[in-house]
C-alpha cells in the first residue's frame, strides 16, 4: 500500500493580505481561537492515513515555533520554504527523501485554506488509492479537490463585461492536491528548470501530460487571500468541524485479591485487599479509556494494551489514559466532560474523590470541573455485593478541538 504524505508551503508574505493587527503573513492571522496555519493543518493532523507532514516555512519565520509547542509529538516537521510555492514544494519533497518511497502519494495543502474537512481529506485519499487497483493509460496520476463552477463567468476588458464564458466543465480547483513522489519532483524540477511559473501542483503535472482525477469538493474549501475572507472562514468552521459532538461510554470490572490498597483514578487506597490484574487494576480509568477509544471508534483498551503484553504487567494506568488523550487530540477532538461511577460496596472514595478528579482532569487535559466522579454500591447484591471486586462506569461527550 502506497503510503501518504502532506507538504504544506507556508513561506508566503502574503502581499494581498493586508491587516493591520495581524502584522505578518495570512498564515498566521488569528482565526476562531487559533490561526489559519493551524486550522489548515487541522484536518491533516487528524487523518491517521497521514504518515507525516512537511511545512516549508520562511527563514526568518518566528512564528512557527509557538504553534509547534501545542503540537509537540505530532508527525509534523519543517523546512525552509523557498521564494515561489514549487520551490517551496520541492524543499518538502527533499525533506522527505529517506522517509517516502518513489511511489508514495504526496498531498500538498495550502497553508491558507483553513476550511478543510476530514470528509473531503477522506474522498481524496480514498481516490487516489483507488487508482492503485483501477486499470489505467497511466495519463491519470493523482487527484484534486475541486467544486464545479454554478456562477455565470464574464470575460474583462478595460472594466467592462465583453463576453460571457461557457461555464460547462469548469471547476475551480482547491487543495490538497495529490501526486507520486516521484512524478510530482519530475515535474516541479521542469517547472523550475524551464523557469515557468505555475499556480497550483496539477498544473506542473499536466506539463508532463499527466492529469489529475477531479474530486468533488466543499465549496467553503476557501483560501484566505484578503483580511475579509477571516469573517467568512470562521463562519464556515462554526458550521462544520467545531461541531462534531462523539460519545462514548465504557465499563471495566476486577476482582479482589491479596494485598493492601487498589488505585482509582491513579490513587492509591490503603484497603485490607489488592486487585487482580495485569496491571494495576484501575477500574476508573479503564472504563474511562473504554469511554474515549468508544467515542473515537478506536476500539477498546485491550486493543491498544492488550494484557498479553509483559510491558504492561503492573503499569501505572496513566500512561494508558494519557495515550488514549493523545489519539484523541490527534483525531481532533478534545473532551467536554466526564462522568464516572464506581461501584463498590468498599472502599469508600468520598475523601478521594478531589484527587482523583484532578489526576483524570490532567491526563485530560481539561479542567477538573468537567470531571465528575461519584460512587454507588450494589445493595449487596451479586458479585460487588458479597465484597468480592469492584467496578467502574464511563461516559464521556467529546466535541471539536480548537487548534491551541
Amino acid at each position: 500500500m502506497r503510503r501518504v504524505w502532506a507538504v504544506v508551503p507556508a513561506a508566503g508574505r502574503g502581499a494581498r493580505f493586508e491587516s493591520p493587527p495581524v502584522n505578518g503573513p495570512k498564515q498566521y492571522a488569528p482565526l476562531a481561537g487559533s490561526t489559519v496555519l493551524e486550522w489548515s493543518l487541522a484536518a491533516l493532523l487528524q487523518e491517521r492515513r497521514v504518515q507525516g507532514i512537511v511545512i516549508a516555512l520562511a527563514p526568518d519565520d518566528t512564528r512557527w515555533p509557538g504553534i509547534a509547542a501545542s503540537i509537540a509529538g505530532s508527525k509534523v516537521q519543517t523546512t525552509i520554504g523557498g521564494a515561489s510555492r514549487q520551490e517551496s514544494v520541492m524543499n518538502g519533497l527533499k525533506a522527505l527523501e529517506g522517509q517516502a518511497a518513489a511511489e508514495d502519494w504526496i498531498l500538498v495543502h495550502d497553508a491558507a485554506r483553513p476550511c478543510l474537512t476530514s470528509t473531503d481529506l477522506t474522498a481524496l485519499i480514498d481516490a487516489v488509492e483507488a487508482q492503485d487497483h483501477e486499470s489505467s493509460d497511466g495519463t491519470v496520476n493523482g487527484a484534486l479537490l475541486a467544486s464545479p463552477i454554478v456562477d455565470t463567468i464574464k470575460r474583462e476588458r478595460g472594466g467592462v463585461a465583453v463576453d460571457t464564458v461557457d461555464r460547462e466543465g469548469l471547476w475551480r480547483a482547491l487543495t490538497p492536491q495529490v501526486f507520486g513522489f516521484a512524478r510530482l519532483k519530475q515535474a516541479l524540477e521542469e517547472v523550475v528548470r524551464s523557469g515557468v511559473a505555475v499556480t497550483d501542483e496539477a498544473q506542473a503535472m499536466e506539463r508532463l501530460g499527466l492529469a489529475a482525477r477531479l474530486v468533488r469538493g466543499s465549496p467553503f474549501n476557501i483560501k484566505v487571500t484578503r483580511a475579509e475572507d477571516l469573517s467568512m472562514a470562521e463562519a464556515i468552521l462554526k458550521g462544520t468541524e467545531q461541531s462534531r459532538m462523539r460519545v462514548g461510554q465504557g465499563f471495566d470490572v476486577h476482582a479482589f485479591g491479596a494485598g493492601d490498597h487498589v488505585v482509582l483514578a491513579g490513587v492509591k487506597i490503603d484497603y485490607p485487599k489488592g486487585i487482580i490484574a495485569h496491571s494495576d487494576g484501575d477500574v476508573v480509568i479503564h472504563a474511562l479509556c473504554d469511554a474515549v477509544l468508544g467515542a473515537l471508534g478506536e476500539g477498546d483498551i485491550g486493543q491498544h494494551f492488550p494484557d498479553s503484553d509483559p510491558k504492561f504487567r503492573g503499569a501505572n494506568s496513566r500512561v494508558f489514559l494519557r495515550e488514549v488523550t493523545a489519539r484523541m487530540h490527534a483525531a481532533g477532538l478534545t473532551l467536554v466532560n466526564a462522568d464516572v461511577t464506581v461501584l463498590a460496596e468498599a472502599p469508600r472514595i468520598a475523601k478521594h474523590r478531589s484527587a482523583m478528579a484532578e489526576n483524570l482532569a490532567a491526563d485530560l487535559g481539561v479542567a477538573v470541573q468537567r470531571i465528575n466522579i461519584k460512587a454507588t454500591t450494589t445493595e449487596r447484591l451479586g458479585f460487588i455485593g458479597r465484597g468480592e471486586g469492584l467496578a467502574a462506569s464511563a461516559a464521556v461527550l467529546l466535541d471539536a478541538k480548537t487548534p491551541q
